[in-house]
């Protein structure tokens, strides 16, 4: 393809990747918050609901909340707030450019780097639309999937400049700025140095013309990077990593297996997707996890021995695989068994791996016509898709309907859609969702909490004092301590309320 050629049909993919964003996002302007996280991160937060301060500055610098340290990430809400208030427009909107910008620059890079304008395409189309990405962009709270992996994908474009400019500092520095900033959004970008090296095999191909030690050697300012925001990681999680007691360390290991397995069939099938996966009770059966350790497997050796004949397979395979590590479940945070957000940048790698392989398989025109049908209609469905999925996440009422008609053993769902109906006056409905949710997980001070507001509204008051003291006596070993007090007067305040 000519130069001029080229340019034209960038312009002409630019404008098609526009639009399809476009088309599936485009709805989440106009959506609202949602009560799943959205306070603490955003509405709810006195510290990032003020807009940017000098006091909530030091805030986000000096403190991990709910379980991250991801400054850069609390910056871009509060800018939402200083320039939008609270209204839920401008994070929505936010989110919107930012998924933009990453779809767009993905295609970018890929071409650049591997000199193939209409893979790159079909990659970058793939990873805008794919209903998995409905998460990521329609919740606020994922901010920093989006902000982390516009960076990501920055930073592997300035690698290959680096790369193709004799390796001087002056390239290399731009590296490593933009891989802090994806750490300062969100620590999963821990992986990143592990994916250079990958793409020093293939496209760049710089195994064949540079020693494997200093390939390595190359990567230790980012190394060291990865260790430290793994250590600080770990830090600010301290408090949410599930213990040993509460997920056996073999259901650990099970679950994360079945989890490489689920990310797999939802590329091929995204059907039954949803904001919240609870975790499985017991053990998986054996065939299940014996079948997937064996696919998984196969597949690696498959992509080991592939290596020199088709090297994007090998890289976009353990690109999929490795940077999925921080977050399948080895070090539990959280009662997601898995979650569709976790799939935002790994996913990248497993769709170049299938595009590339499908292509370089047609190589005659009829085949290459057909591929391009195939693909064409592949993106059409996924947009639709997407598009219905995305609506889930329009408001509170939509998630939480949409969560429990998948599975309505979800105690958090049920929670929170009785906190949402607690808000809107809807008090026997409300009600009903926290007995649900405690006869599923009965050992949640929350829940128990929000039950007995419920009752108080109903001047049910010696219901209200028997599930504030439930609350209180669960807070203790829950709660931080402004929470527990809180929970106390509460107590107090219905205990007087029954002895009028």
């Amino acid at each position: 393809m000519d130069v001029p050629s080229e340019r034209r049909a960038t312009a002409g993919i630019f404008l098609l990747l526009v639009l399809l964003v476009c088309i599936v996002f485009g709805q989440t302007v106009s959506f609202d918050f949602v009560n799943f996280d959205d306070g603490p991160y955003v509405y709810a937060n006195p510290h990032i609901a003020n807009g940017v301060t000098l006091d909530g500055l030091k805030w986000i610098l000096m403190n991990p909340h709910s379980a991250n340290w991801h400054p850069l990430t609390s910056f871009s809400h509060m800018l939402d707030c200083q320039l939008y208030g609270l209204n839920p427009f401008g994070p929505h909107l936010t989110n919107f450019v930012l998924h933009m910008a990453a779809v767009l620059s993905l295609f970018l890079v890929l071409r650049s780097m591997t000199g193939s304008v209409w893979r790159s395409a079909v990659v970058a189309a793939l990873f805008a639309v794919h209903p998995l990405r409905a998460e990521s962009v329609a919740w606020v709270s994922e901010r920093k999937d989006l902000l982390s992996g516009l960076f990501f994908i920055l930073t592997l474009g300035a690698y290959q400049r680096y790369t193709c400019r004799s390796f001087s500092m002056r390239y290399y520095m731009p590296v490593l700025v933009l891989f802090v900033c994806g750490l300062l959004s969100k620590s999963m970008l821990v992986t990143l140095p592990f994916v250079l090296l990958l793409l020093d095999f293939w496209p760049l191909n710089r195994f064949s013309s540079e020693k494997t030690s200093r390939l390595i050697l190359e990567k230790t300012p980012l190394l060291l990077l990865a260790a430290l925001f793994c250590g600080i990681t770990v830090w600010a999680q301290r408090g949410a990593i599930a213990s040993v007691n509460a997920f056996p360390f073999l259901w650990r290991i099970e679950n994360a297996v079945i989890s490489y397995m689920v990310y797999i069939r939802q590329l091929f099938l995204p059907l039954g997707l949803t904001a919240l996966y609870p975790v499985r009770d017991g053990l998986f059966p054996l065939w299940q996890v014996a079948g997937a350790v064996v696919f998984l497997g196969a597949v690696s050796v498959v992509a080991v021995r592939k290596l020199k004949t088709c090297p994007s397979f090998f890289i976009g395979w353990f690109w999929y695989a490795g940077m999925l590590v921080p977050v399948i479940g080895i070090l539990q945070v959280g009662t997601q068994a898995h979650a569709d957000r976790y799939t935002y940048l790994p996913q990248i790698g497993l769709v170049i791996a299938i595009v590339w392989l499908v292509s370089e398989r047609a190589v005659t025109r009829n085949r290459q016509l057909a591929v391009s049908i195939l693909a064409a209609g592949i993106i059409c469905a996924l947009t639709v898709a997407a598009r219905i999925q995305t609506a889930t996440w329009r408001d509170g009422t939509a998630l939480w309907t949409r969560v429990l008609a998948h599975n309505d053993h979800n105690p958090i769902a049920h929670s929170n859609f009785g906190a949402l109906l607690l808000v809107e006056g809807k008090t026997d409905r409300a009600i009903e969702h926290f007995e649900k949710s405690i006869r599923q997980s009965p050992g949640r001070a929350e829940v128990y909490n929000n039950l007995a507001s419920a009752y108080a509204d109903q001047q049910r008051y010696a219901e209200a004092v028997k599930a504030a003291g439930i609350a209180l006596e669960l807070a203790g070993k829950q709660c931080a301590p402004e929470v527990v007090e809180a929970i106390r007067v509460r107590y107090e305040g219905y205990r007087l309320h029954l002895a009028r």
